[in-house]
């Protein structure tokens, strides 16, 4: 039996009462700036079905004209009337195409561009809620469908509705009886499209969500091709990705079936009162109650507004997409931001960190849990390196994910040198806060290009000393050292090469402040020692806070700082701590073991 998939981290549930007309028109931002390029697409359309209403009067004249008189002289010149209307049409449809392709790539490009910007701005902790599949859906399916109803399903709304209106008075004029019996299955049609739109709406964002999940897994199975290979577990992937794409396959399935009952409703009305009208409009012509060209005329005119109703169908179905997309994509733009700055940071002291009473807990943490640090009190003097140690699960990462405000505290305050973070701006706190990681991330880019990340203007010098120091020596024997590209997620190299480099990420700007953790886990004990060395020159000069699980990293430090319960437990040098706290000796000795083992 196959086994059910894990649940993906999701996006908040959206409100269950939402309007699709509500949600398109937040799209105005965009559309503003080609208004003039919309409003032509839709004039060229509209002439061109006002040339398609025209066509049946001129098969009405010529019917009643020179067909009835044996005109022949007359009816060239009508031939040659809807011969223009034809190219006319032609052309019309042409040009609106013409008029919108290059502006609503404009539009696709701004508005995946400001989703983008929107991602990059917002915390960590949205990132953390938000499976990455979903936001891939939403920069890449959900923006092409917003762009191909601006192009086609919203000027066609306007246009099919207009020709529709135009070409019942037309009938009516024409005869009013025959009209009447044309027009009789609107009021039906109307109330059956309220009640799609309901369903047809909630299986769209189904289904849009479930591409997400998607393409979650199909991401996920691609970067973790190693492990599910190493362990086995192919098959255990394929099987989720088979259920969820089956279900995936159902919801689209339910869509077609709504949207065929929508169909057969719009064709199957519409043709029997078509024929009604051609029944009675026959009695009535043998009668001498209406002329044959009349009735050319106006059944020409019901032929030609079968398109306007039947792409009703698909522009009802395609709105209700599109609308599901925009509110997909305005879930992310309307994502509550950090506030940028509180109050004024004010001028530098030289006072190196300081952490007041500082308290976290996740956003997403069940109500009645405790804070997962409580009221941490620590100061970093300025120069000084400390290490901070404590068991798993103590809170060790987050507290340094809090200095270059990845996350923001609950509670409490964090200073730099006097300068209170929450009041410097992002880019200011980013350039004084360098950050290495356990788990390093390179993209797919250079060696240059990913050290220098840390500090895009520095020199070839200062990125040959950054790698000396991370003893990155092997970038040398690349095919063309750093100039080299690393690949995706830079698996192309090993984890110790790829810690180094993250490594000389961090030390390549000389930063006044340092986070580091745990940056040497993946290194053989000869090139961690080597590292150690080069990397106390660059402490020196560093105010740095350095996540510690070995002894030697440990010896690094100035200081070090116990982390237990998520508080600060001691605080003091490493013979002192090895003298006075117990849980100190247990987490070295434990390490040392370790080591040993």
């Amino acid at each position: 039996m196959a086994e059910n998939p894990a649940p993906l981290p999701q996006p908040p549930t959206p409100e269950p009462t939402r309007s699709t007309v509500r949600s398109l028109l937040r799209l105005r931002a965009y559309a503003y700036p080609i208004r003039w390029y919309l409003a032509g697409a839709v004039l060229a359309a509209l002439l061109a079905s006002g040339a398609v209403l025209v066509t049946p009067l001129v098969l009405g004249r010529i019917v009643d004209g020179p067909i009835a008189h044996r005109d022949t002289g007359a009816l060239w010149p009508l031939v040659g009337l809807l011969l223009v209307l034809g190219l006319a049409e032609a052309g019309l449809f042409g040009l609106r195409r013409i008029l919108v392709a290059r502006p609503l790539a404009r539009v696709e490009a701004a508005m995946r561009g400001d989703l983008y910007a929107k991602l990059q701005r917002l915390p960590v902790a949205f990132h953390d809620r938000w499976a990455s599949g979903q936001l891939l859906s939403r920069a890449t399916s959900d923006m092409y469908t917003l762009r191909l109803f601006l192009a086609f399903g919203f000027i066609f709304l306007i246009v099919n509705s207009l020709t529709f209106l135009v070409g019942s008075v037309v009938m009516l004029v024409l005869d009013w009886r025959l009209g009447l019996i044309a027009l009789a299955p609107s009021v039906p049609l109307m109330l059956f499209c309220t009640r799609f739109e309901s369903k047809y709406s909630l299986a769209a964002r189904t289904a849009q969500d479930q591409n997400g999940d998607l393409a979650t897994v199909l991401e996920e199975s691609v970067l973790g091709i190693r492990i599910l290979k190493s362990f086995g577990r192919h098959r255990t992937m394929a099987r989720q990705f088979a259920e969820r794409a089956e279900r995936l396959r159902g919801t689209e399935l339910h869509k077609t079936r709504l949207l065929a009952d929508l169909w057969a409703v719009i064709v199957l009305l519409p043709e029997l009162a078509l024929g009604s009208a051609l029944a009675v409009g026959a009695v009535l012509v043998a009668h001498d109650q209406l002329s044959t060209g009349a009735l050319v005329a106006f059944l020409s005119t019901a032929l030609a507004l079968r398109w306007p109703v039947e792409s009703m169908g698909w522009l009802l179905a395609y709105s209700n997409e599109a609308g599901t997309a925009t509110d997909r994509l305005f879930e992310v733009l309307d994502a509550p931001e950090p506030p940028l700055t509180h109050g004024t940071a004010g001028p530098a002291t030289g006072d190196g960190i300081r952490l007041r009473d500082v308290r976290f807990r996740y956003p997403d943490a069940p109500d009645g849990t405790p804070d997962l640090l409580r009221g941490i009190d620590l100061h970093i003097r300025r120069g000084e390196t400390m290490a901070l140690v404590g068991a798993t699960g103590s809170g060790k990462t987050t507290l340094t994910a809090l200095l270059p405000r990845l996350y923001e505290p609950t509670a409490g305050s964090i200073t730099l040198d006097g300068r209170d973070t929450a009041a410097l701006e992002p880019a200011e706190l980013r350039s004084l806060v360098a950050v290495a990681f356990e788990d390093p991330i390179l993209f797919s880019a250079t060696v240059r290009e990913n050290v220098l990340m840390g500090a895009p203007e520095a020199t070839d010098a200062a990125l040959e000393k950054a790698l000396a120091v991370a003893q990155a020596d092997f970038v040398t024997d690349l095919p063309d050292g750093v100039d080299t590209e690393v690949g995706e997620q830079g698996l192309s190299l090993s984890g110790g090469q790829r810690q180094r480099l993250a490594l000389a990420r961090a030390v390549v700007g000389g930063p006044p402040f340092l986070v580091l953790d745990d940056p040497l886990s993946a290194l053989d004990v000869r090139t961690e020692a080597l590292v150690e060395a080069a990397l106390r020159e660059v402490l020196a000069d560093s105010t740095a806070l350095v996540v510690a699980h070995r002894p030697s990293t440990v010896l690094l430090a100035d200081r070090v700082a116990v982390l237990a319960d998520g508080r600060i437990l001691d605080v003091g040098t490493h013979p002192e701590l090895l003298a006075r706290c117990p849980e100190y000796r247990a987490l070295m000795s434990g390490a040392l073991e370790g080591s040993v083992a």
